[in-house]
C-alpha cells in the first residue's frame, strides 16, 4: 500500500524535521521514519474500519425502528434505508474480514469513541440523492452494493475536511497522509468480489520489499552525504544567495539529487516530477519552478562531469 510517492513524502518530512532538532542521531531519526511509514498503513486500517462502524450504526438504528414497530404494531412500509445499509453485502464481508478484526482488536481507538462524528457521516450517507437512487431502483446485487459504498466513500469522506481535526486527535503523522491513503481505500475496495471470504487479503504494507529499502536507502543516503549534496547545490548559486534560499526548497533539491545519485534505475523525469509536485504543496508559489530550474542545471553539469548517466526525457 505504501508507495514511493507516500515514501517520498515522509522522508521530506522526516529529513526536515531532522535538521530542525539538532543532536538526532541518524538511527533515532531512521526510526521515526519507519513509525511514520507503520501510522500510515494504519490509518488505512482505520478508515476502512469506519465502514464496519458506520454498519453497526445502521444495524443499531434498524433494531430500534423494528423493536418500535413490534411495540407499536405499526409497520412501515417500503424499503428501509438503515435495513438496506446493515445489509449491504460489501460491506458484510468486510466485517468479517479476519486482517480488518486482527486490526479492530489490537487497536487501542476505536471508532465507537467517535459516536457523534460517525452519526454525522451515517447522515451523509444516507440523506444524499446517491443513496436515495440506489434506494429507487432497488437493485441490491453484490455490485450495486460495493459500487454505493465506493461512491460514498468518494463523495463524503475524500475531502471531507471535518476528517482533519478528528485525525490530528490521534495521530501527527496523520496529517499529510489522508489523501494517499484515500485512493487506496478506493482500490481495495475494487478488489472485493461477490467469492471474496474472510481470508481476503487487504493491501500488504509494501506491495515489493523494494519499497521498504527504498525509503531507507533514499533517508540514509540524504543525510550520511548532506554536505556533499549541499556543497553541490551551494555551486549552482552565489553564496549570498543559497543563504537566501528557503529551508525547504534545499531539503526538497537534497533529496532528489540523493535520489537521482543513488537510484540508477529511477528515470529522472520521474524524480523530478515527484520533488517538483511536493515542492508546489509543501513550499513556497515560486518553489516548483525555482527547483525545476537548479536542478536541470545541475543534472547537465554533473553529467557533463560522468556522474550522472541518466538522461532526462
Amino acid at each position: 500500500m505504501i508507495n514511493r510517492e507516500l515514501i517520498r513524502l515522509k522522508v521530506v518530512q522526516l529529513v526536515y524535521a531532522y535538521y530542525q532538532n539538532e543532536g538526532k542521531t541518524l538511527e533515532v531519526a531512521e526510526k521515526e521514519l519507519n513509525f511514520s511509514l507503520q501510522k500510515a498503513y494504519e490509518l488505512y486500517e482505520y478508515l476502512l474500519s469506519l465502514l464496519v462502524e458506520l454498519k453497526k450504526y445502521a444495524e443499531r438504528k434498524n433494531a430500534v425502528r423494528e423493536a418500535r414497530e413490534q411495540r407499536t404494531g405499526t409497520v412501515v412500509g417500503g424499503v428501509s434505508p438503515d435495513k438496506q445499509f446493515a445489509e449491504n453485502k460489501f460491506l458484510q464481508q468486510l466485517a468479517l474480514n479476519n486482517a480488518l478484526l486482527d486490526y479492530q482488536e489490537n487497536r487501542k481507538g476505536q471508532w465507537v469513541e467517535e459516536d457523534s462524528f460517525v452519526k454525522r457521516l451515517y447522515a451523509l450517507f444516507t440523506e444524499n440523492d446517491i443513496f436515495q437512487l440506489y434506494l429507487s431502483k432497488e437493485d441490491f446485487s453484490y455490485e450495486a452494493d460495493r459500487e454505493l459504498v465506493r461512491k460514498l466513500y468518494k463523495t463524503y469522506v475524500v475531502g471531507n475536511e471535518d476528517f482533519d481535526n478528528l485525525i490530528e486527535d490521534h495521530s501527527l503523522y496523520w496529517n499529510d497522509d489522508k489523501t494517499v491513503v484515500d485512493s487506496f481505500v478506493l482500490k481495495t475496495i475494487k478488489r472485493f468480489t461477490e467469492n471474496s471470504d474472510a481470508e481476503q487479503p487487504l493491501l500488504p504494507m509494501y506491495a515489493v520489499d523494494e519499497d521498504r529499502e527504498f525509503a531507507s536507502r533514499l533517508f540514509r543516503s540524504t543525510l550520511e552525504r548532506g554536505p556533499e549534496l549541499r556543497d553541490i547545490i551551494r555551486q549552482s548559486t552565489k553564496n549570498w544567495e543559497f543563504n537566501r534560499l528557503a529551508f525547504m526548497d534545499v531539503v526538497i533539491m537534497q533529496i532528489a539529487l540523493a535520489e537521482i545519485l543513488t537510484f540508477d534505475s529511477i528515470p529522472l523525469n520521474v524524480s523530478f516530477n515527484e520533488y517538483l509536485d511536493i515542492a508546489k504543496v509543501y513550499s513556497t508559489p515560486r518553489s516548483s519552478s525555482y527547483i525545476n530550474g537548479m536542478l536541470d542545471g545541475i543534472v547537465k553539469r554533473l553529467t557533463s562531469e560522468g556522474r550522472i548517466s541518466k538522461v532526462r526525457r
